[in-house]
């Protein structure tokens, strides 16, 4: 007779965690918060709206259910949460230009040209270190470097 019972689907890690990660989109605010309680061990701050517990709720959840970080994900972020960095931060060498790239850009009738150096940029004759001041040096107020010169919608429309 044990033979012909039906066993019931015990379902696994993943499925268990989808279908609670389901669930944080249609709980009620209190929920969320017992929730939070029950996850970190403490309460959330009252400042915490809705839009931004789920996702905390939902990187917690899946943290608890198959870890967290690597441990060497977590070293380098410490380095870079270490550095002390005064103004932008610095830039890859993958993602800095060619030395010698021109950025040409016009602005209140004027031509403005900028030349990428192994540490900053050239514009006038005088060396900058980022394409931030050098725009607030054109402009006369604060700007998006990259912004300014139309390096943004240009990464924009190549990763489209």
């Amino acid at each position: 007779m044990e033979n012909n019972k039906i066993a019931k689907h015990k379902p696994t890690r993943q499925e268990a965690v989808n279908r609670l990660l389901e669930q944080l989109l249609t709980m009620e605010r209190k929920e969320l918060l017992k929730l939070w309680r029950d996850l970190f061990d403490r309460v959330p701050s009252p400042a915490l709206r809705r839009e931004t517990l789920i996702p905390i709720l939902a990187y917690r959840i899946q943290e608890k259910a198959f870890g967290g970080l690597k441990e060497s994900t977590v070293r380098k972020l410490r380095e870079l949460a270490d550095k002390k960095v005064v103004g932008e931060m610095p830039v890859e060498k993958s993602l800095r230009p060619k030395i010698g790239t021109r950025y040409v850009r016009e602005h209140a009738g004027e031509l403005h040209e900028v030349t990428v150096l192994e540490s900053g940029y050239d514009y006038d004759g005088t060396i900058y270190r980022s394409l931030s001041e050098i725009a607030g040096t054109i402009t006369g107020t604060k700007w998006s470097g990259p912004a300014f010169f139309g390096l943004k919608r240009r990464a924009r429309s190549v990763a489209a």
